[in-house]
């Protein structure tokens, strides 16, 4: 009797929560016609009403009227709370049936789901999502990071065109066949150092394009994003006579980045760590060539309209060439220089081992940069200490101003200066000083 009385007690109870559901499904389809048909003063109350019950979809839409002053007058604060409310577990907000593949108990599915837009999109929305958009300014600077449609690509560094750049003394030519222009006329007699040991002119061309692509977004199930980017930056002697680029940095990255639980995020800020592997070579041969490889891991932090990031790496090891071609020629009279007598080294003869073993001493292990939004206006800087590793302090600085080019959301008026060492790989081991003017093309962020 009891059974029976508790099965009809269980059924009642499944009807009614089915039936609840069925109603709450049908607001949920109505709340969406009315948004879709820009009938938002009705929209309104039923996606509140969804909301509260936990309805991420509804949260999504509700804190987009909220943002726009749509059938409800606007409220930044309100957006900014169902924005992050709908995000809570960076879940793709606007629920579909192929959004939901990504949160699968199983992997299989979770993999077969990273074929489809919607991790990409759900990529950019985590990374959205995770940010504190309280300001206008935040808010709009993630939007135009996140929002790209050109095969998934969006912006990654800073893109930038500087016309105008002048350091503080010409820079130096480095010869691919032997390691200086000096050694060449110690052990050959000859003075070709005046005349090609120096780059023309102290004013160059600076730009610099930076792309990322979303590859997958919670295939692990712990939130992350797996992201592919490449970076080329390169220096242009536009000003010489025969305009050469003086050098060209390739750096292709990976790296996935790990939200923050809600706790880490509320109490220090960090928003996001990130782990990747980045490589970085100018394409060149001989004694022009240099590589390197690392791997790093990076923390990303917030406070309001100042982003900081903390980053360390590793860099993988290389095996070293010979002394002699460290030294650039073999000493033959071994008196500790170069003299005729001597023989220089073949630039290619080692080409597979480490170019720039020292790169450690000039750059150190890690850096420091950050942002800070003040109206229109965003300022960059960047640090980056060697803590005395190879005997002396080392180390660099950059600041960046820019500011919208005639109201232009996509065009920047851009300002950059630069002090220390590793401006680029073929300078790392020199001192440059330089001020750089001209366009940026998108803002880059947590750089």
């Amino acid at each position: 009797m009891r059974s029976n009385l508790f099965l009809v007690l269980l059924f009642f109870s499944l009807s009614l929560l089915l039936q609840a559901g069925a109603i709450e499904s049908e607001i949920y389809l109505q709340g969406i016609r009315y948004f879709d048909e820009k009938a938002y003063k009705k929209a309104l109350p039923l996606l509140q009403k969804l909301a509260k019950k936990g309805n991420k979809g509804a949260m999504y839409r509700l804190a987009y009227l909220y943002e726009n002053g749509l059938g409800t007058p606007k409220n930044l604060e309100k957006a900014t709370y169902w924005y992050k409310k709908a995000a809570q577990n960076y879940a793709y907000t606007i629920q579909t049936e192929g959004a939901k593949a990504l949160y699968s108990r199983r992997f299989a599915k979770r993999l077969k789901a990273q074929l489809t837009p919607y991790s990409t999109r759900a990529a950019g929305l985590a990374a959205l999502a995770k940010v504190d958009t309280q300001t206008p300014e935040t808010k709009q600077l993630f939007e135009d990071l996140t929002s790209g449609h050109f095969f998934g690509l969006t912006p990654y560094k800073a893109n930038y065109l500087l016309p105008v750049g002048i350091a503080d003394r010409k820079y130096r030519r480095q010869p691919s066949g032997y390691k200086s222009f000096e050694i060449f006329d110690a052990v050959n007699h000859t003075h070709i150092t005046p005349l090609y040991g120096t780059y023309d002119k102290q004013t160059e061309v600076e730009f610099q394009f930076s792309l990322k692509k979303n590859l997958t977004y919670n295939l692990l199930g712990l939130g992350e994003y797996i992201t592919a980017a490449y970076t080329q930056h390169c220096f242009w002697q536009l000003y010489a006579e025969s305009g050469p680029f003086r050098e060209t940095n390739y750096m292709p990255e990976i790296f996935a980045t790990f939200p923050t639980s809600a706790v880490i995020d509320e109490v220090t800020g960090l928003k996001a760590t990130k782990w990747g592997f980045i490589h970085q070579s100018n394409g060149q041969e001989g004694y022009r060539s240099r590589s390197w490889n690392r791997l790093y891991v990076q923390g990303m932090f917030q406070w309001s309209n100042l982003f900081l990031s903390a980053r360390v790496w590793y860099r993988l090891p290389e095996e070293d060439k010979s002394d002699d071609y460290y030294r650039g020629y073999v000493d033959v009279n071994h008196n500790g220089r170069p003299d005729p007598g001597d023989r220089l080294v073949d630039p290619n003869s080692e080409s597979d081992k480490d170019d720039n073993p020292d790169i450690l001493d000039y750059l150190g292990y890690g850096d420091l940069a950050f942002t800070y939004l003040w109206g229109n206006h965003q300022f960059d800087g960047l640090l980056r200490y060697n803590f005395h590793k190879g005997g002396k302090d080392r180390g660099a600085i950059q600041l960046d101003w820019s500011y919208p080019f005639f109201h232009s959301r996509t065009t920047f008026w851009y300002l950059k200066l630069f002090s220390g060492y590793g401006e680029s790989l073929i300078d790392y081991n020199r001192n440059v000083t330089k001020a750089s003017f001209g366009f940026s093309f998108s803002r880059g962020i947590f750089q």
